[in-house]
């Protein structure tokens, strides 16, 4: 590998968040312990309900950019209650669903203004596990799926969100009508060695940040891989190459 693809190896990998989707401490511990070289952690809800604030601490000794993706989605008091008690943990990244309406969003944002430390806050616009169908059938939305994710991104962005959570399918249209200063962080990932799993609405790590992503949620391709370093690696060198 030249000066060059190893220069673009580092950037995309640091740009690769990796998701600490176990139910204890000890697997999280282990996972970083197999990982070293990864610099982003998710934290969601399973990990956290279980292990609380330690989970954090521990990332946080260790140096590592955290993404704490609690998904927050209650009345506009709780929320911006919420977001403002997750403001002292120091992460980078925290999450809110952005259905939660305007003023649920702008309170969010005004409650962490104030925070020495205060995250990038990120709207879900929609889950990646779900169809345009589901969409459509389920949650009666009559919009197709591309549609209703642009609406919610623009809420978002008009309501002081620094950016938003969505499929890497959705990616090109938020990018261009969104602007470059919004920030579009794409679970969904999949290279194209593995398998989809419960993900409805897919793309391979180049396609997603060829379409303007900024950075990329991969979970299980690495983490339940036979050898989790070598598919981390793998996804580096398959970048390096775009």
């Amino acid at each position: 590998m030249g000066l060059r693809e190893l220069q673009k190896f580092m950037n995309y990998l640091q740009r690769i968040i990796v998701p600490l989707d176990v139910p204890t401490a000890e697997q999280a511990i282990a996972l970083l312990d197999l990982l070293p070289g990864v610099s982003f952690w998710k934290v969601g809800l399973e990990l956290f309900v279980a292990t609380g604030a330690d989970i954090v601490k521990i990332l946080r000794e260790r140096g590592k950019k955290i993404f704490l993706d609690l998904k927050f989605h209650d009345i506009p008091n709780t929320v911006a209650g919420a977001c403002r008690s997750a403001s002292q943990y120091e992460v980078d990244l925290l999450t809110l669903h952005i259905s939660a309406g305007r003023e649920a969003l702008t309170g969010a944002k005004n409650a962490i203004a104030n925070s020495p430390n205060p995250p990038k806050l990120l709207g879900i616009t929609v889950l990646t596990s779900l169809s345009n169908r589901q969409l459509n059938l389920d949650l009666k939305i009559p919009l197709e799926l591309t549609d209703y994710a642009l609406q919610m991104a623009l809420m978002g962005q008009e309501s002081g969100l620094d950016g938003a959570v969505c499929s890497p399918r959705e990616v090109k249209q938020l990018r261009a009508v969104c602007g470059d200063n919004f920030l579009l962080v794409c679970p969904g990932v999949r290279p194209s060695w593995s398998a989809q799993g419960d993900q409805s609405r897919i793309m391979t790590p180049a396609q997603a940040f060829q379409a303007g992503a900024d950075y990329l949620v991969i979970g299980r391709p690495i983490t339940t891989a036979p050898n989790p370093q070598q598919a981390w690696s793998k996804i580096g060198e398959e970048l390096a190459s775009i």
